[in-house]
């Protein structure tokens, strides 16, 4: 794509251009954007992190909020259908102003984090008439733009959940079925961006914004998909920020033929090594490799690539991760649509808790693991890892991480040699 113009050639065809000459058409529409991007996309590698379970719940990020909960409470929707508005209410702007604060992004900048994507739903941006979502969270993101700006951060706005449930995830808002294109919701999705972008899209610090979390492909229609995504693109061309797209779980390399004659586009791929039984009995040195070919085809992509979600996780033990009472693969335990799972090893206090209390072995391998990932993505766009801060899961807690000595500090110093 056009990030691999030079700029100095890009300036030189673009005067070639203005006088007249003729072009190839491919150079045109590499080159072509009416965009003033505010980052350096493709040649400033992006090293960020989410801010999940801030402005969308997720049980297994924040498990003491649900454990105050009946079972029946397994995602935002249902905590907030079952405690009624006004509790609901109180116990999330509790958490909304004080799971994340002004403090968190100077850390952030003392670590060389130079980039935050901030997960945020519908119900909190455009929300629908009766649905029992609580509102409030919009008027924290502000805050979050301002404090990011003050810190010399960047934010990617994501707009994580989105009506009817794009995944069937607990991290849509809504965990279950896929209702995302039925009725108006893709319409009501729209109107969700542009708002965003009527009322954030200026903002200095907001380079990207994503128009919709982890589409689960393999479930949707991909025409009405790819049109969503194109829709997006035409609303949000223009107003400086680099449009965001997930690779709806096609393949990184799979979008290569997509996009002709639009620009500013930012593939986002998630990078997991936890959610699959032949993934989970690999030895270290097959998830390192197994990164690094990762790397190796985002690299190959025609578009900016990020890995926007990824982990030191080799590993489902964390509680909930899976989802409020599915249980864990990696001990067997995993149940959920009659679904079941076979004994790989023991989650037994191993995976939770702190990073200061996992063994020396475990300590050297997520430290291998998260290296060989940083390396592999830096070979394309960059990356933003999957999370900022939780409660209980050591491997996704990139605070934590970083204190310990787990993640390359400065950021830039990890071992190239690792991918080879």
């Amino acid at each position: 794509m056009f990030s691999r113009i030079p700029s100095s050639t890009v300036a030189v065809l673009a005067l070639l251009a203005s006088v007249g000459t003729a072009l190839p058409a491919g150079l045109l529409s590499g080159f072509k954007r009416d965009d003033a991007l505010k980052f350096n996309f493709g040649n400033e590698k992006i090293r960020g992190v989410n801010l999940g379970g801030w402005f969308v719940l997720e049980p297994w990020i924040t498990p003491s909020i649900f454990a105050a909960t009946p079972d029946n409470v397994v995602d935002e929707y249902t905590f907030c259908q079952t405690l009624g508005q006004t509790e609901a209410k109180n116990r999330l702007e509790s958490h909304w102003s004080s799971w994340i604060t002004e403090g968190d992004f100077a850390e952030m900048k003392s670590m060389g984090l130079n980039f935050v994507r901030i997960p945020i739903g519908y119900w909190s941006v455009t929300p629908n008439n009766g649905d029992p979502y609580v509102q409030g969270a919009y008027d924290y993101l502000g805050n979050a733009l301002d404090w990011a700006k003050a810190n010399d951060i960047m934010v990617l706005i994501d707009l994580h959940g989105v009506p009817g449930s794009q995944n069937g995830f607990d991290n849509s808002g809504r965990r279950g079925g896929i209702g995302w294109q039925q009725g108006d919701s893709v319409t009501q999705t729209k109107n969700a961006l542009n708002k965003i972008r009527d009322d954030h899209a200026s903002h200095p610090a907001v380079a990207a914004i994503e128009l919709v979390n982890e589409p689960m492909g393999p479930s949707l229609n991909m025409d009405e998909l790819r049109q969503f995504y194109m829709d997006g693109w035409g609303n949000l061309k223009g107003s400086n920020v680099a449009v965001t797209f997930h690779d709806a779980f096609q393949g990184v390399t799979a979008w290569n033929d997509w996009g002709s004659g639009m620009w500013a586009l930012l593939l986002d791929t998630h990078h997991y090594e936890v959610f699959d039984a032949g993934q989970l009995q690999m030895g270290i040195q097959d998830h390192v490799n197994s990164a690094c070919g990762f790397g190796r085809q985002m690299a190959s992509n025609n578009k900016w690539t990020i890995a926007g979600e990824w982990t030191g996780a080799m590993t489902d033990c964390a509680q909930w991760l899976n989802g409020r009472g599915i249980g864990a693969r990696y001990d067997g335990t995993y149940n959920y649509n009659n679904q079941g799972s076979s004994y790989i090893g023991s989650c037994d206090g191993k995976y939770s808790g702190t990073v200061a209390g996992l063994g020396q072995a475990d300590h050297n391998n997520i430290k291998a693991f998260i290296e060989a990932q940083m390396v592999a993505f830096e070979k394309a766009a960059g990356w933003i890892f999957w999370t900022w801060k939780n409660e209980a899961a050591p491997e996704w807690h990139f605070q934590n991480l970083t204190q310990a000595g787990l993640i390359p500090q400065p950021l830039g110093s990890m071992n190239q040699a690792v991918c080879g």
